[in-house]
C-alpha cells in the first residue's frame, strides 16, 4: 500500500495472523499504533483498566481460545505494569504476544522521560522471543517469529517499537544480503513417540496392579484417549489444578484435583499406587506424588524440559498425548482384578457427598463451600469459569463438579491475585457465545476486580451471550494468608495486615448498570444463582461468607492443625469461631455415610 507506514503495517499483519483482539492501554510511546487502530480495519482494541489487566486479559484470551493472546502498552510505566501478566502467561506456558512502545531513537540512551532499558526488562519473562525494531524492513520477520515462538514454546514473547519507527513509512525487505524475508502461517505438526518407548512404557504399566494417572492441561485435547487407557488399566484419574477442565469430574473414576487444594480420594490414590501414569501434566509438589520407589512411571509431555522433572519416571516419552496415548492403547492389556477401580470409585462417592455435607454446613452468616455447591447444580454446559487466587481457589478446586464442556482456569503457577474478571473478559471476547462465571475473593475484587467492572460495562452489549456472573466472597478478610498464617505459621491473624475496608460491591456494580444482588442467607443462594444465570446483563453476587471456615485439605498434616491451635493459644481473635467451624465442617468425613 502507497504510503503506508509501519503502524499501519503492524495491524494489517496482525490480522494477516488471524489476530482478532488485542487488549491494552493508549500512551504517547505507541502514538503511532493508536493512529492507526483510530482508522479503523486493524484488529479489535479492547481498553482496559490498567496495563496488568491487559496482560491478564489476553492470558485469559489465550488460555481459553487456544489462540494466541496480544497485549498493548505504551513506554516505560504501561510496559513494567504488563510484567505480572506476562509471567502468569509464562509460568502456565501460555501464548501470549505484547507490543510495546519505546523512547525515540535519538533518544535511547539520553536517560530521556519514561525510557526504560526494555529489552533487559522484558529478558527473563519474554526470555523465549525479546526484539527491538530499529528499521521498518526488520518488522515482518520480528513480529512474524513473535507470534510462531508464542505459539510453538506455549510462551510470552515481546516486540518493542520506538516511537518514530512506527510512524515512518513502511519498506518491505528486500533480496539483499543482511536482509530477513519472512512468510505468514505455520503448519503445526502433532508430534509423534518414539515406539520403542511406547513399548516400554506398555511393559511398565501392564506389570501394575494398581494404576495412578495424573493429568494436566496438556491432556485436554485427549479426554477420549484418556478414558479409554484408564478404564483398560482399571485406573483412577486425578487431575492438576491447570488440568481441572482436561476430563469431567462427573466419570466416576475422576478422582479430583491434586495438592494442597485437591481431594482425599486424590491423595490417597497417589499414596497407595504401584505404577504412576502422568499426561501432560508439569505439577511441582514433590509430596503428594507416590513415595520414590515404592511407584513404577511412566511421563508424557509435548515439551522435552519438563520430562523427567518430577517424579524418578521409568519411561519418558515427548510427544502429544493424544498420539502417544492412541499408540499405546492397542499395547494395553485389560487388567481384570477390577478392586483397585472399584475402591477409587466408591471414595470418590463418599467424597462428593462429604463435599455436599461440608456445604450444608451452617456458618455465619453464608458457609463460602455452599456458594460453589450451589453453583455446581447450576453449570450451564458450554460455561468457561475463571477463579481468583486466594481462598476462592480452595474451593474451585474441591467443590465445583466440571461436567462435559465446562472450561476453566486460574493463575496456576504464579498464583497472583487479581486475574479472575480479567480472565473472564479475555474469556468473553474469545467466545462471546458462552456464559463466563469468575469466583473472586474480596481482596481480589479490592485490587483489580472492581476497575475491571467498568471495562465489563463498557463492552458488554457487544457480546452474543451478556452472560458474565462475578461472585464476590465478601469477608472482609484476606482468607488465604489468614489461614496460611495459622496453619503454616501457628501465627494469629493480624488485623492491620488482614482486614479489608467495607465495600458494597452489588451496588458499585449496579452504579454500573449492572446486574447485581446481595446475600447474607444461605436459603437464598439458589434464587440468586438463579437470577445471576438467566439474567440478560453481566451480574455480581456479593455473598457475605463466614471467614473462619477453613480451607484446610482433607489430608491436612498433624502439624498444621497443631499451628491452627497455636495461633488460638497465641490470641488469634477469632480463635473459637475458627475452631468450631472447623470441627463441624470435619466432622462431615466422620458421620456415617461419609467414611473412607
Amino acid at each position: 500500500m502507497a504510503g503506508q507506514n509501519v503502524a499501519e503495517f503492524l495491524l494489517e499483519r496482525l490480522k494477516a495472523w488471524e489476530v482478532k483482539t488485542v487488549f491494552g492501554y493508549p500512551g504517547d510511546g505507541i502514538n503511532g499504533i493508536v493512529t492507526a487502530l483510530g482508522k479503523g480495519g486493524g484488529p479489535r482494541f479492547v481498553q482496559a483498566r490498567h496495563e496488568e489487566m491487559a496482560a491478564f486479559e489476553a492470558v485469559g484470551y489465550a488460555k481459553f481460545t487456544g489462540q494466541v493472546g496480544v497485549c498493548l502498552a505504551t513506554s516505560g510505566p504501561g510496559a513494567i505494569h504488563l510484567l505480572n501478566g506476562l509471567y502468569d502467561a509464562k509460568l502456565d506456558h501460555v501464548p501470549v504476544v505484547a507490543i510495546v512502545g519505546q523512547a525515540a531513537r535519538t533518544s535511547i540512551g539520553g536517560s530521556f522521560q519514561q525510557e526504560v532499558d526494555l529489552p533487559a526488562l522484558f529478558k527473563d519473562v519474554a526470555s523465549d522471543y525479546v526484539q527491538l525494531v530499529t528499521v521498518p524492513e526488520q518488522l515482518p520477520n520480528v513480529l512474524d517469529r513473535a507470534i510462531r515462538i508464542a505459539h510453538a514454546r506455549r510462551a510470552p514473547t515481546a516486540v518493542i517499537i520506538p516511537s518514530d519507527v512506527q510512524e515512518l513509512e513502511y519498506s518491505a525487505p528486500t533480496h539483499a544480503m543482511k536482509m530477513v524475508p519472512s512468510s505468514l502461517g505455520a503448519a503445526w505438526p502433532e508430534v509423534q513417540p518414539d515406539m520403542d518407548a511406547i513399548r516400554r512404557a506398555a511393559d511398565v504399566l501392564n506389570s501394575g496392579k494398581k494404576v495412578a494417572m495424573l493429568i494436566g492441561q496438556g491432556a485436554r485435547h485427549a479426554p477420549a484417549e484418556v478414558q479409554e487407557v484408564a478404564e483398560l488399566l482399571g485406573a483412577g484419574v486425578a487431575k492438576a489444578l491447570l488440568g481441572k477442565d482436561a476430563l469431567p469430574d462427573t466419570l466416576p473414576f475422576v478422582t479430583g484435583s491434586i495438592g494442597l487444594l485437591g481431594t482425599r480420594p486424590s491423595y490417597e490414590m497417589m499414596r497407595d499406587c504401584d505404577t504412576l501414569l502422568t499426561v501432560g501434566s508439569s505439577f511441582p509438589y514433590a509430596n503428594y506424588f507416590p513415595e520414590p520407589g515404592k511407584a513404577r512411571g511412566v511421563q508424557i509431555d509435548v515439551d522435552p524440559t519438563m520430562i523427567g522433572l518430577r517424579y524418578p519416571y521409568e519411561v519418558n516419552i515427548v510427544a502429544d498425548g493424544g498420539a502417544a496415548l492412541r499408540a499405546l492403547i492397542p499395547l494395553l492389556e485389560r487388567k481384570e482384578d477390577r478392586s483397585w477401580r472399584e475402591d477409587i470409585e466408591g471414595k470418590v462417592s463418599r467424597w462428593w457427598g462429604t463435599m455436599r455435607a461440608e456445604a450444608m454446613v451452617e456458618a455465619d452468616p453464608v458457609n463460602p463451600l455452599r456458594v460453589f455447591a450451589e453453583c455446581s447444580d447450576r453449570l450451564p454446559a458450554s460455561a468457561i469459569i475463571a477463579a481468583d487466587s486466594g481462598s476462592a481457589a480452595n474451593w474451585y478446586a474441591r467443590q465445583l463438579r466440571f461436567p462435559s464442556g465446562v472450561r476453566g482456569s486460574l493463575s496456576g503457577n504464579l498464583a497472583t491475585m487479581g486475574p479472575g474478571v480479567p480472565y473472564a473478559i479475555g474469556a468473553k471476547f474469545g467466545h462471546p457465545d458462552r456464559p463466563v462465571i469468575a469466583f473472586e475473593g474480596d481482596g481480589a475484587m479490592q485490587m483489580n476486580g472492581l476497575a475491571e467492572l467498568i471495562t465489563v460495562a463498557r463492552y458488554w452489549q457487544e457480546w452474543e451471550d451478556p452472560r458474565l456472573v462475578v461472585v464476590v466472597l465478601h469477608n472482609n478478610d484476606l482468607n488465604q494468608v489468614t489461614w496460611e498464617l495459622r496453619a503454616f505459621s501457628g501465627s494469629p491473624t493480624v488485623p492491620m495486615t488482614q482486614e479489608l475496608p467495607e465495600v458494597d460491591y452489588a451496588s458499585f456494580a449496579a452504579g454500573l448498570g449492572l446486574g447485581a444482588v446481595s446475600v447474607d442467607r444461605p436459603d437464598a443462594l439458589g434464587s440468586a444463582w438463579d437470577e445471576a444465570l438467566t439474567a440478560t446483563r453481566p451480574f455480581v453476587l456479593d455473598v457475605r461468607t463466614d471467614p473462619n471456615v477453613p480451607p484446610i485439605p482433607p489430608h491436612a498434616t498433624l502439624e498444621q492443625a497443631m499451628n491452627a491451635a497455636k495461633s488460638a493459644l497465641r490470641g488469634d481473635p477469632n480463635a473459637w469461631d475458627f475452631i468450631k467451624e472447623g470441627l463441624k465442617t470435619k466432622a462431615q468425613e466422620l458421620l456415617p455415610g461419609h467414611r473412607k
